[in-house]
């Protein structure tokens, strides 16, 4: 932000003997008024040498002035007096002439016209120049200039322009390419075509029942064997590479401070009173210098008890409390579009309110673009459970987790298929996002659907060998309710990115189109159809019936077999191997009991159905500071009861 320089520009001094004096300096100045103590004004100096970032900017990231105290002590030393927009707002008709998006990129807000020319308020240091580009902006002279922070500018664009800058977050996407946008749900085609296949199901069990049992009894059994083989295929290939690692830690040690670029983490906390504290320690120890990380709280307008707790943390002064205005649909998408409305990084990550990245995460994103080619528009770090044993749920969510970004995202990585990203931890040049629309409101999995919706438009998408762990559900209801919103946001993406399937075919090839259907509209599938197959098993095997021998001839047979064998002792082993690349040997017998979790899959799936056609957009909220672990901020991540 320009405003925090450490000279003030043309404000001299007299002595009283009349002599003038240099520009007092800012550092000097917030001494001399007792507001900065001079050890820690020399040590910040040091860190400016090493960073090349501006004093003020070190002085409120480190936690070492008050923002008000540092932009009225820089008002007093340009000669300007200082603003409180809430105290006196900008004229609002003055203010809708113009776009928010050039007051953001200049930092520059015009308050009102007088006769002489305008009045404006701005962060940053009032000379020639700023003069020179307020007139070209705004097409006026400036007659007056007030200062204010940065803090204050975007209060105010998001109070006069809330319903602008909401329906870009809302309906941006939607505007700008309907189709690509979940808000419809079924296009009409799609809604005849499903509406023809269950009639003709429902035709053909009147008129040939058996035919048309063994035709479905043959497809689900066919699907689970491709999905089964699809996923085989793309772990033994992750599982390959496993232990390539494209960033080497000597390539970080490396980077030097002053050529890191600025950095902007998005960070929406919903009900999250309770990991607040935890959250901003988890973010302190990032290993990247603050005065270059910009942290957006997005925090919902009405949730008072996670603003009241964040005040009360008392973050630094690179944490940014960005209110979200309370309109439907209430999701993380929309306020994650309202941060990146807001966002001044070169390059901005997502975390969630209980994630601990590992400390050299965001290095280790730069050097994956510095290497990426120019279509590299997102890098995405592992996710891991840091209460692994705490119970069987976080043993087998923590194994599942290990598989999928372990091994299955690295496989999909090295195919060249389309890749969903998960919900957090997702690296991206802030431009490239804009660029392609952010996220999608009325997505509840927004993250692979934009993992799939930067394929189709030509980009890339990587993996870096670095982890965020996270909070495993403890409890069953909790985790019904996270999985069901994952498995209908599933299925929004699979309707979404299958209304032209041939265009589809043209713009990513038939090899990823077969792969993203295979992972994306295969997994809700093969949850869905996994009970009836149960039931029938289970029927047989308890009554040992012949009533099923008619839909079971020897090909959709031997298919069955091979499913019940050797299918789930895949899956299974596939679970297994995801014990072996963290060292989690102990949970490795856990995967036996997959059948057990893979029944919880198919009630969140038959839950997230019912969702899609009567709350589609409805976001199911996962409660988070439930694990006795969470408080251990420093502890070894997985360790858990151990």
């Amino acid at each position: 932000m320009e405003a925090l320089t450490a000279s003030t520009g043309p404000v001299r001094t007299e002595s009283e003997e009349g002599k003038t004096h240099p520009p007092m300096r800012l550092g000097e100045a917030l001494v001399a008024r007792g507001l900065l103590r001079p050890e820690d004004l020399d040590w910040a100096l040091r860190i400016q040498a090493q960073t090349r970032e501006r004093l003020g900017q070190i002085l409120l990231s480190r936690g070492l002035v008050r923002r008000y105290d540092l932009y009225q002590t820089l008002a007093d030393l340009w000669g300007v007096p200082f603003v409180d927009l809430l105290q006196e707002p900008p004229d609002p008709e003055l203010l809708r002439r113009f776009r928010p998006e050039e007051i953001m990129e200049s930092w520059i807000l015009p308050l009102r016209e007088t006769p002489e020319g305008l009045e404006i308020a701005t962060a940053r240091r009032p000379d020639a120049a700023l003069l020179e580009e307020a007139a070209r902006r705004f097409g006026r002279p400036v007659a007056r200039v007030r200062a204010t922070t940065e803090w204050d500018i975007r209060r105010t664009l998001l109070r006069f322009f809330r319903t602008d800058v909401l329906a870009s977050a809302t309906y941006g996407l939607y505007y700008r390419r309907p189709e690509e946008s979940a808000h419809t749900v079924f296009t009409r085609a799609q809604f005849f075509a499903f509406a023809l296949v269950l009639m003709s199901t429902l035709l053909g069990l009147a008129l040939a029942p058996r035919l048309t049992m063994i035709l479905l009894n043959g497809l689900a059994n066919l699907f689970f064997l491709a999905s089964v083989l699809f996923k085989f295929v793309v772990s033994i290939v992750g599982a390959r590479h496993e232990r390539e690692t494209p960033i080497l830690e000597e390539e970080v040690a490396a980077l030097k401070d002053e050529e890191l670029p600025r950095y902007t983490i998005l960070v929406p906390v919903y009900r999250e009173a309770s990991v607040i504290g935890t959250l901003l320690a988890n973010l302190k120890r990032l290993d990247y210098p603050p005065e270059k990380l910009e942290i957006l709280l997005l925090i919902e307008e009405d949730d008072r008890e996670t603003f009241e707790a964040a005040k009360a943390a008392r973050p630094p002064g690179n944490v940014c409390f960005i209110l979200i205005p309370d309109q439907i649909p209430k999701t993380k998408p929309k306020a994650c579009n309202v941060g990146l409305f807001f966002a001044s990084g070169d390059y901005v990550v997502i975390y969630d309110a209980e994630d601990r990245p590992d400390p050299d995460q965001l290095k280790k994103a730069i050097l994956a673009f510095r290497k990426g080619g120019p279509r590299l528009i997102c890098v995405q770090a592992a996710l891991n459970y840091f209460n692994a044993r705490e119970n069987f749920l976080t043993r087998m969510f923590t194994l599942e987790y290990s598989y999928w970004f372990d091994y299955m995202l690295p496989g999909l990585y090295r195919l060249g298929m389309p890749i969903p990203l998960g919900g957090t931890s997702n690296h991206f040049p802030t431009e490239r996002l804009r660029e392609l629309g952010g996220w999608d409101p009325f997505n509840v999995t927004e993250d692979a659907d934009l993992g799939i919706r930067a394929i189709v438009e030509g980009f890339e998408v990587g993996v870096i060998p670095s982890t965020t762990y996270e909070e495993a559900n403890t409890q069953v209801g909790n985790w019904i309710r996270q999985r069901s919103r994952w498995i209908k946001g599933y299925m929004q993406t699979a309707l979404v990115h299958a209304r032209h399937p041939w265009r589809l075919v043209r713009r990513i090839g038939l090899r990823r189109t077969l792969g993203f259907f295979l992972l994306v509209a295969g997994t809700p599938l093969t949850f869905l159809a996994a009970p009836w197959l149960w039931v029938m098993f289970a029927w047989w095997v308890i009554t040992r019936t012949h009533a099923l021998d008619p839909f079971f001839p020897p090909p959709v047979l031997y298919i069955s077999l091979f499913n019940l064998l050797i299918g789930n002792a895949i899956g299974i082993y596939l679970n297994m191997l995801a014990g072996f690349k963290r060292g989690y040997y102990d949970l490795i017998p856990w995967a036996l009991l997959n059948p057990i979790y893979w029944i919880l899959h198919s009630i969140a799936a038959y839950k997230a159905l019912w969702q899609l056609f009567t709350r589609p957009f409805y976001w199911e909220k996962t409660t988070h500071g439930l694990s006795r672990w969470l408080g251990d901020v420093h502890g070894n991540p997985g360790e858990g009861s151990a």
